[in-house]
């Protein structure tokens, strides 16, 4: 069996470039006092992309945004899900720290890209969204940011049941996943 890119069919967003996205509104509106909206980011390999919002708030000294995954044509359990990320200032040398929201899984098995015990957000977001804060403060003025990035996904729990996250080793909810941040539908052709 071949997989093939399929003609016709629309290309979607990754949950990582979803959450870079979501981090980036957070964090602007942070330094700033608003939330872009659209919020456009650079992905690798692609350019540019820009994201709606679906929650904006300000809270204490931080930021919560979201973000509706679109997965294109593509039959991703993710489809439709907020992607939520909630940025906060972290202690001084800090740097950028990740933590799981509300369904987001947890590395339980050893293997994996990510040690025991940390969340299930695969390097590549890690990256793009350590990439993304960064260039955001440099907009800004500032050096690079001392902050923790919570990612969630209200219903992931609920959503990881379809998934091979517990065969994997990931319990309690969703991956944060993406190379490129650009989801390509295929098909298989006989």
């Amino acid at each position: 069996m071949a997989f093939e890119q399929s003609p016709g069919l629309r290309r979607g967003w990754t949950t990582g470039a979803c959450a870079a996205a979501a981090a980036r509104a957070a964090f602007a509106a942070m330094l700033g006092g608003t939330f872009p909206d659209p919020v456009g980011i650079r992905l690798p390999r692609v350019g540019s992309a820009s994201f709606p919002l679906a929650l904006a708030e300000l809270i204490g000294d931080g930021a919560r945004a979201g973000v509706i995954k679109d997965a294109g044509d593509d039959p991703d359990v993710t489809h439709g899900a907020l992607i939520v990320v909630e940025t906060a200032r972290a202690a001084r040398g800090a740097g950028i720290l990740f933590a799981a929201g509300e369904g987001v899984g947890t590395v339980t098995r050893a293997g994996l890209s990510l040690a025991v015990g940390q969340p299930a957000i695969n390097p590549g977001p890690r990256a793009l969204i350590r990439e993304t804060l960064i260039d955001m403060a440099g907009e800004f003025g500032v050096a690079e940011p001392d902050l923790t990035v919570t990612i969630g996904i209200p219903g992931g729990a609920h959503l990881a049941e379809k998934t091979m996250n517990a065969r994997l080793g990931i319990i309690g909810g969703l991956s944060i996943l993406g190379t490129t941040g650009v989801v390509i539908p295929y098909s298989c052709s006989s």
